[in-house]
């Protein structure tokens, strides 16, 4: 069954950090207005976090911009995310996924975001807010 989401674009461009598994984590994660993920594996700590707060010497990749789904999505549903993100990868168009309990946050590079949103739209997704 094809899913049919509702999503919003988040305010400002995002970094995909990368730091040694047992590096403590940096303030640029802790901003608390701001979209922040951190996971620690044994090896390595990543941290996803508004470009603007990632100092220069921090190994990241900038330019990302996030994509909300509208949540709550139940845990019972399947193929939600799959349906949002199939016409990105037909269309050649990287992504970065995030899940948390109420919802998934697909990240697109910059350079990448108006030929997202058009896809998005041909494939039956609906922005709802250009920015919050």
């Amino acid at each position: 069954m094809a899913h049919h989401l509702r999503y919003s674009l988040v305010q400002g461009k995002f970094a995909i950090c990368r730091l040694a598994a047992h590096a403590a984590i940096p303030a640029c994660a802790l901003h608390p207005r701001y979209f922040s993920s951190v996971v620690r594996t044994d090896n390595e700590l990543s941290i996803v976090c508004a470009e603007e707060f990632v100092p220069l010497d921090l190994k990241a990749d900038r330019g990302w911009r996030c994509f909300r789904l509208e949540g709550p999505i139940s845990f019972s549903e399947t193929g939600v995310l799959s349906s949002f993100i199939r016409p990105l990868s037909e269309n050649a168009i990287p992504i970065f996924v995030i899940s948390t309990f109420d919802t998934d946050y697909v990240l697109i590079k910059a350079e990448f975001v108006e030929k997202a949103l058009a896809v998005l739209r041909t494939a039956g997704h609906e922005q709802i807010a250009k920015s919050i």
